[in-house]
Protein backbone atom coordinates (compact mmCIF):
# COMPACT_ATOMS: atom_id res chain seq x y z
CA UNK A 1 0.00 0.00 0.00
CA UNK A 2 2.68 2.45 0.42
CA UNK A 3 4.22 2.55 -2.83
CA UNK A 4 0.60 2.92 -4.46
CA UNK A 5 -0.49 6.36 -4.20
CA UNK A 6 3.42 7.49 -5.42
CA UNK A 7 2.97 5.50 -8.36
CA UNK A 8 -0.31 6.91 -9.13
CA UNK A 9 0.53 10.22 -8.95
CA UNK A 10 3.65 10.09 -11.12
CA UNK A 11 2.68 7.92 -13.83
CA UNK A 12 0.46 9.16 -16.50
CA UNK A 13 -3.09 8.94 -15.99
CA UNK A 14 -3.73 5.93 -18.60
CA UNK A 15 -1.48 3.77 -17.22
CA UNK A 16 -2.39 4.65 -13.81
CA UNK A 17 -6.07 3.61 -14.94
CA UNK A 18 -4.84 0.42 -16.13
CA UNK A 19 -3.58 0.00 -12.94
CA UNK A 20 -5.98 0.84 -10.79
CA UNK A 21 -8.42 -1.15 -13.16
CA UNK A 22 -7.06 -4.18 -14.75
CA UNK A 23 -4.35 -5.69 -12.46
CA UNK A 24 -6.41 -5.45 -9.28
CA UNK A 25 -9.31 -6.90 -10.67
CA UNK A 26 -7.05 -9.75 -12.46
CA UNK A 27 -5.63 -9.77 -8.85
CA UNK A 28 -8.67 -10.31 -6.78
CA UNK A 29 -10.27 -12.70 -9.82
CA UNK A 30 -7.20 -15.30 -9.36
CA UNK A 31 -6.87 -14.85 -5.75
CA UNK A 32 -11.06 -16.31 -5.90
CA UNK A 33 -10.45 -19.06 -7.61
CA UNK A 34 -7.77 -20.08 -5.25
CA UNK A 35 -9.65 -19.16 -2.43
CA UNK A 36 -12.94 -21.27 -3.25
CA UNK A 37 -10.33 -23.96 -4.48
CA UNK A 38 -9.08 -24.73 -0.95
CA UNK A 39 -12.34 -23.90 0.77
CA UNK A 40 -10.57 -21.90 3.31
CA UNK A 41 -13.73 -19.94 3.88
CA UNK A 42 -15.78 -22.48 4.51
CA UNK A 43 -13.31 -24.53 6.51
CA UNK A 44 -12.87 -21.45 9.39
CA UNK A 45 -13.29 -24.49 12.11
CA UNK A 46 -9.09 -26.12 11.32
CA UNK A 47 -6.65 -24.28 12.58
CA UNK A 48 -5.72 -22.83 9.07
CA UNK A 49 -8.88 -21.48 8.51
CA UNK A 50 -9.45 -20.00 11.98
CA UNK A 51 -6.10 -18.52 12.04
CA UNK A 52 -6.67 -16.95 8.22
CA UNK A 53 -10.01 -15.73 9.29
CA UNK A 54 -8.55 -13.51 12.13
CA UNK A 55 -5.55 -12.56 9.42
CA UNK A 56 -8.10 -11.31 6.85
CA UNK A 57 -10.70 -9.51 9.33
CA UNK A 58 -7.83 -7.43 11.08
CA UNK A 59 -6.42 -6.62 7.20
CA UNK A 60 -9.94 -5.72 5.93
CA UNK A 61 -10.40 -3.51 8.95
CA UNK A 62 -6.93 -2.18 8.78
CA UNK A 63 -7.20 -1.79 5.04
CA UNK A 64 -10.89 0.34 4.84
CA UNK A 65 -9.71 2.37 7.66
CA UNK A 66 -6.20 3.57 6.97
CA UNK A 67 -6.97 3.94 3.15
CA UNK A 68 -10.24 6.33 4.17
CA UNK A 69 -8.40 8.24 6.33
CA UNK A 70 -5.51 8.87 4.69
CA UNK A 71 -7.64 9.97 2.01
CA UNK A 72 -9.33 12.68 3.41
CA UNK A 73 -6.13 14.77 3.59
CA UNK A 74 -5.27 14.31 -0.21
CA UNK A 75 -5.39 17.51 -2.31
CA UNK A 76 -4.15 15.48 -5.35
CA UNK A 77 -7.05 13.39 -6.72
CA UNK A 78 -4.81 11.03 -8.10
CA UNK A 79 -3.26 10.43 -4.56
CA UNK A 80 -7.00 10.48 -3.30
CA UNK A 81 -8.28 7.73 -5.81
CA UNK A 82 -4.93 5.92 -4.81
CA UNK A 83 -5.66 5.99 -0.68
CA UNK A 84 -9.64 5.03 -1.99
CA UNK A 85 -8.52 2.19 -4.13
CA UNK A 86 -6.64 0.68 -1.12
CA UNK A 87 -9.93 1.04 0.80
CA UNK A 88 -11.76 -0.59 -1.83
CA UNK A 89 -9.68 -3.35 -1.37
CA UNK A 90 -10.96 -4.31 2.37
CA UNK A 91 -14.14 -3.88 1.12
CA UNK A 92 -13.39 -6.44 -1.25
CA UNK A 93 -11.78 -8.58 1.71
CA UNK A 94 -14.96 -8.56 3.45
CA UNK A 95 -16.43 -10.32 0.44
CA UNK A 96 -13.63 -13.33 0.97
CA UNK A 97 -14.42 -13.28 4.92
CA UNK A 98 -18.04 -13.64 4.16
CA UNK A 99 -17.15 -16.56 1.04
CA UNK A 100 -19.36 -19.13 1.22
CA UNK A 101 -20.95 -18.78 4.64
CA UNK A 102 -23.42 -16.46 2.40
CA UNK A 103 -25.82 -16.60 -0.19
CA UNK A 104 -24.00 -13.98 -2.21
CA UNK A 105 -20.86 -14.04 -0.56
CA UNK A 106 -18.58 -14.72 -3.86
CA UNK A 107 -20.85 -13.35 -5.84
CA UNK A 108 -20.88 -10.01 -3.72
CA UNK A 109 -16.98 -10.17 -4.69
CA UNK A 110 -17.80 -10.30 -8.26
CA UNK A 111 -20.15 -7.85 -8.44
CA UNK A 112 -18.01 -4.94 -6.64
CA UNK A 113 -15.29 -5.87 -8.87
CA UNK A 114 -17.12 -4.99 -11.93
CA UNK A 115 -18.50 -1.54 -10.00
CA UNK A 116 -14.59 -0.93 -8.84
CA UNK A 117 -13.92 -1.17 -13.01
CA UNK A 118 -16.55 0.81 -14.48
CA UNK A 119 -16.44 3.45 -11.67
CA UNK A 120 -12.44 4.02 -11.87
CA UNK A 121 -12.79 3.60 -15.57
CA UNK A 122 -14.58 6.76 -16.01
CA UNK A 123 -13.12 8.49 -12.95
CA UNK A 124 -9.62 8.06 -14.58
CA UNK A 125 -10.99 8.88 -17.86
CA UNK A 126 -12.07 12.09 -16.75
CA UNK A 127 -9.06 13.00 -14.88
CA UNK A 128 -6.99 12.31 -18.19
CA UNK A 129 -9.07 14.61 -20.18
CA UNK A 130 -8.48 17.52 -18.08
CA UNK A 131 -4.79 16.70 -17.11
CA UNK A 132 -3.85 18.07 -20.09
CA UNK A 133 -0.39 17.65 -21.18
CA UNK A 134 1.75 16.60 -18.55
CA UNK A 135 -1.35 15.62 -16.37
CA UNK A 136 -1.84 18.84 -14.58
CA UNK A 137 -4.68 19.80 -13.48
CA UNK A 138 -4.83 16.92 -10.87
CA UNK A 139 -5.47 19.02 -7.84
CA UNK A 140 -8.91 19.05 -6.59
CA UNK A 141 -9.09 22.63 -6.61
CA UNK A 142 -8.15 22.56 -10.53
CA UNK A 143 -11.88 20.76 -10.84
CA UNK A 144 -13.65 24.02 -9.33
CA UNK A 145 -16.82 24.87 -11.43
CA UNK A 146 -16.31 22.01 -13.44
CA UNK A 147 -20.00 21.20 -13.41
CA UNK A 148 -20.65 24.60 -15.02
CA UNK A 149 -17.79 24.78 -16.97
CA UNK A 150 -17.93 21.14 -18.80
CA UNK A 151 -21.66 20.40 -17.86
CA UNK A 152 -21.23 16.63 -18.98
CA UNK A 153 -17.57 15.86 -17.74
CA UNK A 154 -19.15 17.10 -14.11
CA UNK A 155 -22.02 15.02 -14.60
CA UNK A 156 -20.13 11.92 -15.06
CA UNK A 157 -17.25 13.05 -12.48
CA UNK A 158 -20.48 13.61 -10.17
CA UNK A 159 -21.76 9.88 -10.68
CA UNK A 160 -18.51 8.27 -10.56
CA UNK A 161 -18.06 10.13 -7.01
CA UNK A 162 -21.84 9.23 -6.19
CA UNK A 163 -20.96 5.59 -7.37
CA UNK A 164 -17.80 5.24 -5.44
CA UNK A 165 -19.05 6.39 -1.97
CA UNK A 166 -22.26 3.70 -2.50
CA UNK A 167 -25.14 6.25 -2.62
CA UNK A 168 -27.73 4.89 -4.97
CA UNK A 169 -29.25 4.92 -7.46
CA UNK A 170 -25.18 3.54 -8.27
CA UNK A 171 -23.50 0.69 -9.49
CA UNK A 172 -21.38 0.95 -6.19
CA UNK A 173 -24.27 1.08 -4.01
CA UNK A 174 -25.08 -2.43 -5.38
CA UNK A 175 -21.84 -3.84 -5.03
CA UNK A 176 -21.78 -2.40 -1.03
CA UNK A 177 -24.90 -3.05 -0.16
CA UNK A 178 -24.31 -7.33 -1.40
CA UNK A 179 -20.72 -7.05 0.07
CA UNK A 180 -22.05 -6.04 3.75
CA UNK A 181 -25.32 -7.71 3.74
CA UNK A 182 -23.40 -10.95 2.99
CA UNK A 183 -20.95 -10.35 5.66
CA UNK A 184 -24.26 -9.87 8.16
CA UNK A 185 -25.74 -13.19 6.83
CA UNK A 186 -22.51 -14.70 8.01
CA UNK A 187 -22.27 -14.01 11.37
CA UNK A 188 -19.79 -10.98 10.57
CA UNK A 189 -22.44 -8.06 11.74
CA UNK A 190 -19.58 -6.32 13.45
CA UNK A 191 -17.35 -6.34 10.41
CA UNK A 192 -20.28 -5.01 8.52
CA UNK A 193 -20.76 -1.92 10.87
CA UNK A 194 -17.18 -1.52 10.70
CA UNK A 195 -17.52 -1.09 6.65
CA UNK A 196 -20.04 1.00 6.79
CA UNK A 197 -18.99 3.39 9.33
CA UNK A 198 -15.50 3.33 6.82
CA UNK A 199 -17.73 3.89 3.97
CA UNK A 200 -19.77 6.95 5.68
CA UNK A 201 -15.59 8.43 5.94
CA UNK A 202 -15.28 7.75 2.50
CA UNK A 203 -18.34 9.98 1.23
CA UNK A 204 -16.79 13.46 3.18
CA UNK A 205 -13.87 13.34 0.00
CA UNK A 206 -15.67 11.81 -2.68
CA UNK A 207 -18.82 14.32 -2.09
CA UNK A 208 -15.88 17.22 -1.13
CA UNK A 209 -14.93 16.68 -4.93
CA UNK A 210 -18.31 17.12 -6.18
CA UNK A 211 -18.80 20.23 -4.05
CA UNK A 212 -15.58 21.85 -5.86
CA UNK A 213 -17.45 21.19 -8.71
CA UNK A 214 -20.60 22.59 -8.35
CA UNK A 215 -20.23 25.52 -5.53
CA UNK A 216 -16.38 26.78 -5.68
CA UNK A 217 -15.66 29.10 -8.43
CA UNK A 218 -13.06 28.42 -10.61
CA UNK A 219 -9.48 29.27 -10.13
CA UNK A 220 -8.22 29.29 -13.81
CA UNK A 221 -10.12 28.14 -17.34
CA UNK A 222 -8.72 25.40 -19.04
CA UNK A 223 -9.34 23.71 -22.37
CA UNK A 224 -9.93 20.43 -22.33
CA UNK A 225 -9.28 18.49 -25.71
CA UNK A 226 -12.02 15.83 -25.94
CA UNK A 227 -10.72 12.45 -27.49
CA UNK A 228 -12.97 10.55 -29.04
CA UNK A 229 -11.95 7.18 -27.15
CA UNK A 230 -11.42 8.74 -23.77
CA UNK A 231 -15.39 10.18 -24.03
CA UNK A 232 -16.53 7.14 -25.24
CA UNK A 233 -14.88 5.22 -22.06
CA UNK A 234 -16.78 7.89 -20.08
CA UNK A 235 -19.86 7.87 -21.92
CA UNK A 236 -20.26 4.14 -21.44
CA UNK A 237 -19.05 4.01 -17.70
CA UNK A 238 -21.39 6.53 -16.55
CA UNK A 239 -24.44 4.64 -18.79
CA UNK A 240 -23.16 1.46 -16.71
CA UNK A 241 -22.76 3.00 -13.73
CA UNK A 242 -26.41 3.96 -13.57
CA UNK A 243 -27.95 1.30 -15.53
CA UNK A 244 -26.42 -1.03 -13.45
CA UNK A 245 -27.40 0.63 -10.19
CA UNK A 246 -31.03 1.20 -11.22
CA UNK A 247 -31.19 -2.40 -12.58
CA UNK A 248 -28.88 -4.58 -10.60
CA UNK A 249 -30.83 -8.13 -10.95
CA UNK A 250 -28.96 -8.77 -14.48
CA UNK A 251 -25.38 -7.80 -12.88
CA UNK A 252 -25.90 -9.58 -9.93
CA UNK A 253 -26.79 -13.18 -11.87
CA UNK A 254 -23.87 -12.97 -14.27
CA UNK A 255 -22.14 -12.26 -11.45
CA UNK A 256 -23.63 -15.45 -9.25
CA UNK A 257 -23.26 -17.73 -12.84
CA UNK A 258 -19.31 -16.75 -12.94
CA UNK A 259 -18.75 -16.87 -9.23
CA UNK A 260 -20.21 -20.62 -9.73
CA UNK A 261 -17.59 -21.51 -12.26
Amino acid sequence: HMWMPDVYEGAPTTVTNFMTTGLKAAAFAAFMRVFMGFGFAEDVTSALGHSLHNVMWVTAVLTMFLGNVIALTQRNIKRMLAYSSIAHSGYIVVGFIAGGHSEYGYTSIVVYLVAYVIMNLGAFAIVSLLGERGDRNTDVQDYAGLGFRHPLLGFGMAVFMFSMAGIPPTVGFAGKYLIFSSAVAAGETTLAVLAVLCSAISAYYYLRVIVYMYMKEPVRESRVAFAIPVTLVIAAATIATLGFGLFPSMLIHAAKKAASI
